[in-house]
Formats: C-alpha cells, sequence, structure tokens
C-alpha cells in the first residue's frame, strides 16, 4: 500500500497550488481522506478530510473558504486545491487515509504518503 502526494512548490502570496493524493494497492473508495500539514516548530494539522463517497467534508477554520478537498475514487485520487494562499499556509502537505468518519478527532490512520512542500512567498 502506498500514497502519493504531489503538487507542491513555491507560490506567491495570493496564489493557487493543487495538491494530489494517489493511492495504490488499497479499495480507496472505503477509505476517508485527509489532508495535514506541519510548519516548521508547530504541530501537525488536519486541515481538510473527505468521507467515501465525496459527499460530507471537514476544514479548519484557518482554510475554510479557501480550501477545497475533492476525490476521484475511479483514479484512487484525491486533491487539495489551495486559493489564497498566505505565508501563514507554508509547510510540508501529507495526505492519509482511514475507514473510519472524516471528522476529529484525527487520529488512528492506517496510511501516510511521505508529504509534499508548500512555500508561500509574501
Amino acid at each position: 500500500v502506498q500514497l502519493q502526494a504531489f503538487g507542491g512548490g513555491l507560490v506567491q502570496a495570493g496564489g493557487s497550488l493543487r495538491l494530489s493524493c494517489t493511492a495504490f494497492g488499497l479499495t480507496f473508495r472505503a477509505y476517508a481522506v485527509t489532508w495535514f500539514r506541519q510548519a516548521p516548530g508547530k504541530e501537525r494539522e488536519a486541515v481538510a478530510a473527505i468521507n467515501w463517497s465525496g459527499g460530507s467534508t471537514y476544514y479548519v477554520d484557518s482554510v475554510k473558504g479557501r480550501f477545497t478537498i475533492s476525490r476521484e475514487s475511479a483514479k484512487n485520487r484525491a486533491y487539495l486545491e489551495m486559493d489564497s494562499l498566505t505565508p501563514e499556509d507554508t509547510a510540508v502537505y501529507y495526505c492519509a487515509v482511514r475507514r473510519t468518519i472524516e471528522r476529529p478527532p484525527f487520529n488512528n490512520f492506517d496510511h501516510w504518503g511521505q508529504g509534499t512542500l508548500v512555500t508561500v512567498s509574501s
């Protein structure tokens, strides 16, 4: 089983990035997907999550209205569209899956991706 996260990079404040998370070796549609981020010197936080069907989502307050999580289970893929980026969004972003709900608490994940770095310049 493997999760591969892609799409990070350097962007100016106000810009956009789209992260992708592709799953290999599991029944992707059976899992809720969560995007986490960890900034230097800070704890990891869950920023967005989506349930197995795509019909329910969760966002942390700091990204509501700016980030959109989605999934294409037929392609074993989930996305995080990030708009209006600020330097405070700079972090390594990870995707993770679990068979339970897309709501807090965000613990007990089955599989993690390797992380992709997002850097937002001011």
